[in-house]
């Protein structure tokens, strides 16, 4: 049962951090794609933002397709908790804990999963289970 609930984690936190990274890269799934989402880190003062974009996107996008497979799980965690850590720092934390106040509860919920399976593996049903 343990290898079937890191598996029902992995996709689901994957999927959504290849739609996190879709939105910012391409505008898909309602996102801003490269030149919005450049324009509004522009806007928190972080720049140039077009390129901050493509990095985050980029680290979004690859990192959930990693998590997803449990391919360089422990690589995969670490690029995601990285976007949530400065999503925090950069955005949140001013807000403080909760979500209600745009705060960085839902954040640091997405970095303790990423951290947390990175830690203990990503379980049987993954492609680091055949390789490593």
């Amino acid at each position: 049962m343990i290898n079937i609930g890191l598996l029902i984690i992995r996709l689901v936190i994957g999927l959504l951090f290849v739609g996190h990274g879709a939105q910012k890269l391409f505008g898909w799934f309602g996102g801003y794609g490269l030149k919005g989402t450049g324009g509004w880190f522009e806007s928190i003062g972080m720049k140039p933002g077009v390129t901050i974009a493509l990095f985050a996107g980029l680290a979004e996008l690859i990192g959930g397709i990693l998590f997803t497979l449990g391919l360089f799980t422990p690589l995969a965690g670490i690029i995601i908790a990285g976007t949530m850590a400065m999503a925090i720092i950069k955005v949140h934390a001013p807000n403080g804990l909760w979500a209600t106040a745009n705060g960085y509860e839902y954040n640091l919920t997405l970095f303790s999963v990423a951290i947390g399976v990175a830690l203990i593996g990503p379980g049987q049903y993954a492609i680091d289970a055949f390789l490593f």
